[in-house]
């Protein structure tokens, strides 16, 4: 009987210890996050472009961030189309943010950033969108 009233009590009262240390996981399924490395300027306007800007637009997801990395630096900050397009999204709410190593491989860091893209380290960026429920995807 001592051995239950004692388990019981223990168990209270360390019950209340254990759920304050536990963090809920948020629910970001309706986040995108879209990871753009092709250097090609059709698949950046018809495919890349035109979902994540609806995305946006349309209200398909709360928040939508659109990632350039590997080629896609280069063809940003070259082609005045895909520029103009790169503004439109940033109109709309879609947040820029570019991969400061590819954009330094191709010498475009500084005029990604002029086009008001978040140039920086983004290993841990993308880990923590996968990690955090993001939907993602790459084009």
């Amino acid at each position: 009987m001592k051995r239950s009233i004692f388990f019981l009590f223990a168990l209270t009262l360390f019950s209340g210890v254990f759920a304050q240390n536990e963090t809920e996981m948020k629910d970001n399924s309706n986040k995108l996050a879209v990871l753009w490395t092709s250097g090609d300027p059709e698949v950046a306007e018809k495919m890349a472009f035109m979902y994540t800007l609806n995305a946006k637009k349309q209200g398909w997801f709360d928040e939508v961030v659109l990632i350039i990395w590997g080629p896609s630096a280069k063809l940003a900050a070259e082609n005045t189309m895909i520029q103009e397009y790169i503004k439109k999204m940033q109109d709309a709410g879609v947040k820029t943010e570019a991969c400061l190593y590819c954009a330094k491989m191709y010498g475009v860091d500084k005029k990604l950033a002029d086009l008001g893209v978040d140039v920086k380290g983004m290993g841990i960026p993308l880990s923590d969108y996968l990690k955090q429920g993001w939907k993602t995807l790459s084009l």
